[in-house]
């Protein structure tokens, strides 16, 4: 399925309850084939999900990193409402940016979120928006012992703090598996051991619980 140009996959379901897009972290590239399958970030944890994701009840966009997020979330409005942007790490300033842009997703998730100046070195979510009127209700998830050096856990606090009621729900992950540590996609960053839990808490989120 194309979107201004760029392949991406889409997974449709029986009476779907809303749409969600689900982007990759690290280089944010899928590399999505004319055939529809893909080569690269299987591991990333809002990836990995996918299939538990529609078996949930919702439409889902795996969309690669050249795609227009506000020609995807019309796209998939298109479909079925709400459509609910669902980015970790890296893709979270993705996600900042297109909304600056004037992508108007109903809500937004952000997993072990770039989120502000305590998050680390980078430009975080709350840098580049700016005014927090410009965020659509907000869950965020993040690991306590996140070890990621662009998204160390402090930044959740003062982001939560900066966003006021736009950040509808924070969550906080324990236990898992801490594979190789840092920003590894099966390590804490990456949610590893903690997959139903965080399937659980966007579900349930993008469907209005």
């Amino acid at each position: 399925m194309y979107v201004g140009g760029v392949a991406n996959i889409l997974v449709q379901v029986e009476n779907p309850k809303g749409s969600l897009l689900l982007l990759a972290g690290g280089s944010e590239r899928l590399n999505v084939g004319s055939d529809g399958t893909f080569t690269d970030q299987a591991l990333s944890a809002i990836i990995r999900n996918r299939d538990a994701f529609a078996a949930s009840g919702f439409n889902i966009l795996l969309v690669d990193k050249e795609t227009s997020l506000r020609g995807a979330v019309e796209y998939m409005g298109r479909l079925k409402r709400p459509v609910t942007i669902v980015a970790i790490s890296n893709a979270t300033r993705r996600t900042a940016k297109a909304l600056a842009q004037g992508a108007k997703p109903h809500k937004v998730v952000l997993a072990s979120g770039e989120l502000d100046a305590h998050s680390g070195p980078l430009d975080g979510v709350a840098d580049i928006l700016h005014d927090p009127a410009l965020l659509p209700p907000t869950l965020v998830i993040h690991h306590r012992k996140d070890g990621c050096r662009v998204t160390n856990p402090a930044g959740v606090a003062p982001f939560q703090a900066w966003a006021g009621d736009r950040v509808r729900k924070v969550v906080w992950i324990d236990g898992g598996t801490e594979g190789t540590g840092g920003c590894a996609s099966l390590g804490y960053h990456g949610f590893g051991g903690r997959d139903a839990e965080l399937v659980s808490e966007v579900v349930d989120f993008a469907a209005g619980k």
